[in-house]
Parts: structure tokens; C-alpha cells; sequence
């Protein structure tokens, strides 16, 4: 019998409307979305269902916003528990709540402090992230390399075969998508971000980061977490909060956490929360998998596919 994992979405997956079918049709959505309005001191729900646009893409707003949103959903899929789990940046705290380390309460106070200081380390360190599509990381890693001369860049996001996204300073940055390009790569282009993420920018994020885990209660997780940094199982409280402050400055290993998933048993991969950007990596990553999305109350009342 195959197993089930459960990903979660993480930057990039928002949309203005996102939670607000559930919230109209679910106490217990609304009971949710209400506790992260009282935690977060404005209504985050608003936002989420309403928008501007604009606000909800703001890195302070949009972590919360999804976060919310991926736990919604847990909610309400209680009946349907998975063997395994984990989540794309952003995504791993979603996945540690789901996996009982973290409480949502704690686990909504750290991603809001955490979309607070990248968004300051963004300010403080001006830097930007490239796509790169149609070059192996060996190669990314190289020009990488050869670009960190011209100012720090470093492979952020390795999210599927041929598509990986470079971190770092504006000149780093620049430097490696020129390099890229030289190097026949099939599209290169700069993102619209708020800064460096998953780059050594974000060391001052952090530090601020570590402090806040140091001081929060995590437990060991009752499933095991792929994490980011490592892309290997982990459920140890004590490792869980090292690996949670080296993420912010450390690539996200994306296709080499659903590799190391499949080859543990992973049939079927679900995932929680807004959009379907997660889906689409894992298609391309293990083409043979089961995929489910679980955004909407349609999705939920439909299931996991047999």
C-alpha cells in the first residue's frame, strides 16, 4: 500500500480570494481564520479574501496568508492523516503544525516574524532572485560560483529538474543570469521580490529568527518532516529548530525532498493549501505519483483520488 504526503505551498501560491469559500461554509474554517485575526491584531482574513492585491503580496502578509490558510485546510481534512510530510520554504511550518511539533497559535507568531525581519533584511540588504530554467544544478552551482565575484549569489530554490532559482545581491544576481544565458540556458529571468531569499542576505533575518525558536515549544513531530535544508526525514524537536534557522540562509532542496518522499514509500501527494505550484514540481519530479489539491471546499468534500 503506498503512503501518503502531505506538501505545502509556500511564497507565490496567494491569490485575493483564497479561504473565503471556507470560511462561508465551514464553523470550524471561521473558527480558524477568526484565531489568526486575534493573534496577528488586524483582520489577516480580509486581506486574504478581499485583498488589495498588492498587500496581500507583501512578504509580511503573505506568509501569514497562507500559513492561515494550509491550516484551514488541515482542519478540515482531520480524517485523512499522512505518513509524511513537507513544505516548500514558507511551507515547512504549516508542515510542522500538521505533523503536531508546533502548535498554530506558535506556529502563526514564528512565520509572522519571520516574513517581518526578511521583509527588514530585504530593506536593509537590497538583493533579488532569478529564475533559471533548462540547466542542471551542477551547473547553476558553477556559474555560481564564478558569479559570487561580482557579489554574493547562491542556488535558492532547487525546485525541479532544469528549473532553479539564484539568490543574492543585485550584482551576483545579474552576473549569474548573464553566465546562465551564455550557457544556453532555455529562459532566464529576474523575479519581483522583496529580497534575497535563501541567500547569506538573510543571515540578520536569521539571527532575529533563532532567538523567537529558542524561546517557542516544539515538540518532536508524530510523522516525519522532509526538511528543506537536508531533504532527509527529521522528527527531533532539537534538530527541527536547528534546521528552521539554517532554512532562511540555506537553499530549499524541493526536487530532492520528493525524491527522497517517493523512494520512502510516497504514492500520493497532497497538497494544502492555495494554488497548485507544488503539484506541478512534483508531476515533473516523479511523474508516476498520485496528485491531490486541497484548496477549496470543492476540493475537500472530492477527496484524495484513488
Amino acid at each position: 500500500m503506498g503512503k501518503t504526503a502531505f506538501i505545502f505551498p509556500g511564497q507565490g501560491s496567494q491569490y485575493v480570494g483564497m479561504g473565503k469559500d471556507l470560511f462561508t461554509s465551514s464553523v470550524e474554517a471561521r473558527a480558524v481564520f477568526e484565531e489568526a485575526d486575534g493573534i496577528m491584531g488586524f483582520p489577516l482574513s480580509s486581506t486574504c479574501f478581499n485583498g488589495p492585491e498588492d498587500h496581500l503580496r507583501q512578504t509580511r502578509i503573505t506568509q501569514p496568508a497562507i500559513f492561515v490558510h494550509s491550516m484551514t485546510v488541515v482542519r478540515l481534512l482531520l480524517s485523512l492523516r499522512p505518513d509524511m510530510v513537507a513544505g516548500h520554504s514558507l511551507g515547512e511550518y504549516s508542515a510542522l503544525v500538521a505533523a503536531g511539533a508546533l502548535s498554530f497559535a506558535d506556529g502563526l507568531r514564528l512565520v509572522r516574524l519571520r516574513g517581518e525581519l526578511m521583509h527588514q533584511a530585504g530593506e536593509e540588504q537590497r538583493g533579488t532572485m532569478a529564475a533559471i530554467v533548462g540547466l542542471e544544478p551542477p551547473a547553476v552551482e558553477k556559474l555560481c560560483r564564478e558569479a559570487s565575484a561580482a557579489g554574493v549569489v547562491q542556488p535558492a530554490n532547487l525546485n525541479a529538474p532544469g528549473q532553479i532559482v539564484i539568490s543574492g545581491s543585485v550584482e551576483g544576481v545579474r552576473r549569474g543570469m548573464d553566465l546562465a544565458k551564455q550557457r544556453g540556458a532555455k529562459l532566464v529571468r529576474e523575479l519581483v521580490v522583496s529580497g534575497a531569499f535563501h541567500s547569506p542576505l538573510m543571515q540578520a533575518a536569521g539571527d532575529g529568527l533563532r532567538r523567537e525558536l529558542d524561546r517557542i515549544s516544539l515538540r518532536d513531530a508524530e510523522i516525519p518532516l522532509y526538511a528543506n535544508v537536508t531533504a532527509a526525514p527529521v522528527t527531533s524537536a532539537a534538530d527541527i529548530r536547528e534546521l528552521l534557522h539554517r532554512q532562511l540562509t540555506s537553499p530549499v532542496r524541493w526536487e530532492e525532498t520528493v525524491r527522497a518522499m517517493a523512494s520512502d514509500g510516497a504514492t500520493t501527494f497532497c497538497e494544502i493549501g492555495p494554488g497548485k505550484v507544488l503539484q506541478g514540481l512534483v508531476k515533473r519530479i516523479s511523474p508516476g505519483a498520485s496528485l491531490a489539491g486541497f484548496d477549496t471546499m470543492a476540493d475537500i468534500q472530492r477527496g484524495v483520488p484513488l
